[in-house]
């Protein structure tokens, strides 16, 4: 039976929010303070690109924001041709302020839901998705993005996701969401916890962990790793 989705965000609230919140985005340590583990998850990801591609050229970044994993990348993999995509023109724009200076290469701008993203085959060497895969909704969905993402890589190429993660278990959804609540209260009180659980609940509609590892099997990716996983926010990958 077909999940029901018409109660979610739509594209045009999603932007909406992210583009009144750019400057708390454009900071490399606590610009996804709501992420759990967010600076070692972006060097884990950034890190795993460099030893699986470090002689890259081509980066695509997918729901790039303010460019965040962009700069961490090209301090690891210099002068790359960045592909930066958003749903937020304010974010596209202050990822382009910050990326230009930092790279040799070209900085191309493409703000559109990543569904709609038309790529060339065989072209990036690695793509990466921070925090942006838990906004896709059916299974159509999901395949539809992976199988884009490993047809536009290079063989070779990699691809590096940090992202929140649902789980198999009612129960161990519980778990995780309430630990989660605990972790967002001890960073704004109880406030501030009601609005970060009121947007996930009517944003989000992450995956879990396994089936996305799945997911990157089937569309034809063998060489797929974990690199970390704490609470409801996993860092993972694979290998084209």
């Amino acid at each position: 039976m077909k999940t029901d989705y018409s109660t979610k965000a739509t594209n045009q609230q999603i932007r909406e929010r992210f583009d009144k919140d750019t400057e708390r985005f454009s900071n490399l340590e606590t610009g996804q303070q709501t992420t759990i583990d967010a600076p070692l998850t972006m060097e884990l990801c950034t890190e795993a690109a460099k030893y699986a591609n470090p002689h890259a050229t081509e980066l695509l970044d997918i729901g790039c924001g303010a460019g965040n994993y962009t700069l961490k990348m090209l301090s690891k993999v210099p002068n790359l041709n960045c592909v930066l995509n958003d749903l937020s023109m304010p974010m596209l724009e202050k990822a382009k302020e910050r990326v230009t200076p930092q790279t040799d290469g070209t900085v191309t701008l493409i703000q559109d839901d990543m569904r709609n993203l038309d790529l060339p085959d065989n072209h990036f060497d690695i793509i990466l998705a921070a925090a942006t895969l838990h906004h896709l909704r059916d299974d159509d969905d999901w395949e539809l993005m992976f199988n884009k993402i490993y047809k536009a890589l290079k063989p070779g190429g990699s691809f590096w996701v940090s992202d929140l993660v649902a789980h198999q278990s009612d129960v161990i959804n519980k778990l995780f969401a309430d630990r989660y609540g605990d972790y967002i209260e001890s960073l704004g009180g109880p406030e501030y916890r009601r609005k970060v659980e009121d947007y996930v609940a009517f944003e989000d509609t992450p995956r879990s962990l396994n089936y996305q590892l799945a997911l990157l099997a089937k569309v034809g990716f063998t060489n797929i790793d974990v690199l970390h996983k704490n609470s409801c926010f996993a860092a993972f990958g694979a290998i084209k």
